[in-house]
């Protein structure tokens, strides 16, 4: 019968127009901003840094590989690589982004940073409320400003922060594990290897040969 999609789509509507009023669940406008809808966790808006311990200087994962500018679609991501090394927060010396700016009003949220960053460095947040009074500057966020710590990762990406610091952890014990062989052999193969021989001197004395034993010199010939 023509028409039978629109009655039950609209017998839908209608059930859930009036069930609004007795069920809370049914309600689906809210009063934004004094209400607000609980994001997923898989919710991604803008990119931000993450860093590790309290320092977020030193704790910056970000190494200036600048692999994520390079794979940017739109190219809203600025880095200049540091000239010099600083210390991590473990204490390895690393390079670092003495420049890092994301142009938010020109990023797309495709996650792509996310995907190709080697280091777990870049991750998606979920502020979405990021509008400004000026279009220009006001829109370019600097380091600073990207920059948040583990710890809040953790409470916006519970699960996928989890894999990723076990992830890490296993990375970071198989490299121990790996320099540990490799120094263990190294000094096996010292113990193992002979030791270095000297070659000796003779200290005799040569004596010299007797008067008797040296044979009489030639008596020349008369010349005729």
């Amino acid at each position: 019968m023509i028409g039978t999609g629109v009655l039950k789509g609209m017998a839908v509507t209608l059930r859930n127009f009036a069930g609004s009023y007795f069920d809370k669940e049914r309600l689906i406008t809210v009063q934004y901003p004094e209400e607000r809808d609980p994001l997923p966790e898989n919710y991604r808006n803008f990119p931000f840094l993450v860093y590790d311990g309290d320092d977020p200087h030193a704790g910056l994962r970000c190494v200036a590989c600048q692999i994520c500018e390079k794979e940017c679609p739109p190219q809203c991501i600025y880095i200049t690589k540091s000239k010099d090394k600083k210390p991590d927060y473990v204490g390895k010396p690393q390079f670092y982004p003495a420049v890092f700016d994301i142009d938010i009003s020109v990023c797309m949220s495709c996650q792509i940073c996310v995907e190709v960053c080697p280091f777990e460095a870049i991750k998606m947040d979920k502020v979405y409320e990021l509008s400004r009074r000026e279009r220009f500057d006001a829109l370019l966020m600097d380091k600073n400003e990207l920059a948040k710590s583990n710890t809040y990762y953790h409470e916006i990406h519970p699960v996928e922060a989890t894999e990723v610091d076990a992830a890490l952890a296993k990375a970071a014990a198989d490299a121990e594990a790996k320099k540990k062989a490799a120094a263990a052999a190294a000094a096996a193969k010292a113990a193992a290897a002979p030791p270095p021989t000297t070659a000796s001197t003779s200290t005799a004395a040569v004596t010299p040969p007797a008067a008797s034993e040296v044979p009489p010199a030639p008596t020349p010939e008369p010349k005729t």
